[in-house]
């Protein structure tokens, strides 16, 4: 299944307000307004906003972050982290901001410590620690109740090592000088082709509803 399909046969978004904390370009966004949801999506950084708001202009942006976010108080049904939680310096500082927010469901898909795409980033970015630390504040905040948690593989079809290089930067553009001083090494080590990703979701629902 594929990440969309999982967050589907969880949760029933049609008619639902859903936010997408750490949109990218509004992939996601996208095909949660294909599915019903009135959905909007927010970007940390105003070029990241711009760039999300040039590629899909029909639906709304905002710059903001999960531990800060420009919305009204229980103002969304839904909101959805998509491999998102663990860029947030300090991921439990995003679960009061979500109670203030959210009135039903939170979705976190995040990418786990392991596998072969792990290991081809981790010279470029050692992610163990904050993916730990997402994982970590997933199962020690208190304004939720888990409702299950679920694990399953994403595949990523990467076919240039150019592919590459924008996927890895565009995840965290700051990663740019470190990419560019292994990039032999890490030639060397890429195949063009299919990388299993493991993930693990959470479907959280509002305390006391």
């Amino acid at each position: 299944m594929s990440d969309f399909e999982q967050l589907a046969s969880a949760i029933d978004v049609r008619g639902k307000v859903v936010v997408d904390i750490g949109c990218g370009d509004g992939a996601f966004v996208r095909a949660l307004a294909s599915a019903g949801a009135d959905a909007l999506g927010i970007e940390v950084t105003e070029d990241a906003v711009a760039r999300a708001r040039e590629k899909d202009p029909d639906h709304r942006y905002e710059l903001g972050g999960a531990q800060a976010l420009p919305l009204a108080d229980q103002s969304v049904d839904v909101a959805t982290l998509m491999l998102s939680l663990h860029h947030v310096p300090d991921p439990r500082t995003a679960f009061p901001e979500l109670k203030r927010v959210v009135r039903e469901h939170v979705w976190i898909a995040e990418p786990l410590p392991e596998g072969e795409f792990f290991e081809l980033l981790r010279p470029v970015d050692d992610e163990t620690e904050v993916r730990a630390n997402a994982q970590r504040a997933i199962a020690e905040q208190e304004g939720f109740d888990r409702v299950e948690t679920v694990e399953y593989e994403v595949t990523l079809t990467i076919g240039s090592f150019e592919a590459l290089r924008d996927r890895i930067l565009a995840a965290d553009p700051s990663r740019a000088e470190r990419f560019a001083q292994l990039e032999a090494g890490l030639r060397e080590r890429f195949t063009p082709g299919e990388y299993v990703v493991p993930m693990r979701a959470d479907l959280l629902r509002s305390a006391g509803r």
